[in-house]
């Protein structure tokens, strides 16, 4: 079984190259399922209805998130009513919406999706250690496949959840600091790794924003309201092959394609 997953998808720049670029990278690669995080899909931050369900017809299967899930109106309702639509499952209880579920692919073979949000830099949540890893457990009856996204700042958190889910997920992929790292590689001989997927977006921004508003946030220490970038569009991303019978990655492979806007 092969898996696409697809970095923090950032507005309609990302969208746009998800529509042009995606169905290249399923001609390539032949994946089974195609997971993307979506939580900055609308305007640079948050995600909507209507653009859920564009990133479907595109292609996609699964949408996970993370912290910026709840920066748009409606944002309870759309994790609440759509099941491809993971939240962090490490919110308290009684937070709308699912953190994790299995999903079919074609050919319907289950695959379960675990979303969680680290502690460091971010805001207060459950324990994503001890949440992922009961998680996984339960998905692992249903489905011997079974992807995590891991939403964090910190490169030890992201590190220290592969080694702690080592031999249980199938995968562990860091998202939302928007740089695609290098350490992608298999932790103790079964679960797929990498610190962050990268981002689908603007090329020429500062992690997906314009550049002058970035700068002068810098400059000026004054806030600047975010706008995503123009000009090339970046796919980022990795492929994790896997057995479909004990569950174990058999290999992991960065995806990076730049095309022009």
């Amino acid at each position: 079984m092969r898996i696409l997953f697809i970095g923090d998808v950032v507005g309609r720049p990302g969208r746009r190259a998800v529509e042009l670029l995606l169905p290249g990278l399923v001609r390539e690669w032949g994946p089974s399922l195609v997971v993307a995080n979506g939580e900055n899909a609308a305007g640079g931050i948050g995600l909507t209805k209507p653009v859920a369900n564009d990133l479907f017809a595109l292609g996609i299967d699964v949408l996970t998130s993370g912290n910026h899930i709840w920066d748009k109106k409606g944002a309870a309702e759309l994790v609440a009513g759509c099941e491809r639509i993971l939240r962090p499952a490490n919110y308290p209880p009684g937070t709308p919406g699912r953190g994790a579920g299995v999903f079919e692919t074609a050919k319907g073979v289950p695959v379960g999706v675990v979303n969680l949000q680290g502690r460091v830099f971010l805001p207060e949540t459950d324990c994503p250690f001890r949440v992922g890893a009961a998680l996984v457990a339960e998905l692992r009856t249903r489905a011997r496949v079974v992807l995590v996204d891991l939403h964090a700042e910190a490169t030890s958190e992201k590190v220290a959840m592969a080694w702690h889910l080592a031999g249980a997920a199938t995968a562990v992929l860091g998202t939302h600091t928007h740089v695609q790292t290098a350490d992608e590689r298999i932790v103790d001989g079964f679960t797929a790794a990498i610190s962050d997927a990268g981002m689908t977006g603007p090329y020429d921004s500062v992690i997906g924003m314009r550049r002058d508003l970035s700068l002068a946030r810098f400059l000026t220490q004054i806030p600047q309201r975010f706008e995503p970038a123009g000009g090339r569009l970046v796919l980022c991303g990795v492929v994790v092959d896997a057995d479909e019978t004990s569950g174990a990655a058999t290999g992991i492979h960065r995806v990076m394609s730049v095309i022009d806007g």
